[in-house]
């Protein structure tokens, strides 16, 4: 199907440009959030007429989006998730969650604007992009831990499971130590004197 692009698309086209792409893709993505029209002759000539008009809203919403874009971009947001010894999450999160995040700390974001090639399914600090606007993308850090402390932990730069290993194997190699020095097997018992 041919459409004419009301804003820019990203691995499509500008504004104005008028290319070929699938019927699904049109009916359910393109027309619907009216980034797009079909190219008929009477579409044609209402894009022309309505170009600048288009054009000056496009421009508006993308001013918007910078103005926005300020105040989110680098910014840090921390969620607490349950997970396991190994840094994988019992769940994962989602753009709905990132959103969610920025949201509660007075920011202005959509689940839609989140991009996400997958869901984060481990502990740490994420990069995570936000399409606030089709030319206006900015980048947000999403600091996922068990705890309040573990994610201040994080944010400091410390790889909290690989610090836990280590707590983990100091603390069994102290036992060890312990158990040779004073532990078992240092009584001098003679259990053959009271027969």
């Amino acid at each position: 199907m041919k459409v004419i692009l009301l804003e820019r698309v990203e691995r499509l086209g500008a504004l104005g440009d008028t290319v070929n792409v699938k019927d699904g893709f049109a009916r359910n993505f393109l027309l619907p959030r009216h980034k797009a029209l079909r190219a008929t002759e009477t579409n044609l000539k209402i894009f022309d007429a309505q170009r600048a008009e288009i054009e000056s809203r496009n421009a508006k919403a993308k001013a918007g989006a910078e103005g926005d874009a300020g105040k989110l971009d680098g910014t840090s947001y921390i969620l607490i998730r349950q997970a396991g010894e190994s840094g994988q999450l019992y769940g994962s999160v989602s753009g709905r969650d990132v959103a969610d995040a920025i949201l509660a700390a007075g920011g202005k974001a959509d689940r839609s604007q989140i991009v996400l090639d997958k869901p984060i399914k481990t502990l740490g600090v994420h990069e995570v992009k936000v399409r606030l606007h089709a030319e206006v993308t900015v980048t947000v850090k999403i600091n996922i831990a068990r705890s309040q402390d573990e994610a201040e932990r994080q944010a400091r730069g410390e790889n909290v499971i690989s610090a836990q290993y280590e707590e983990d194997r100091v603390a069994a190699e102290e036992a060890a130590a312990d158990m040779l020095e004073g532990g078992a097997g240092s009584h001098d018992v003679d259990f053959g004197a009271d027969r």
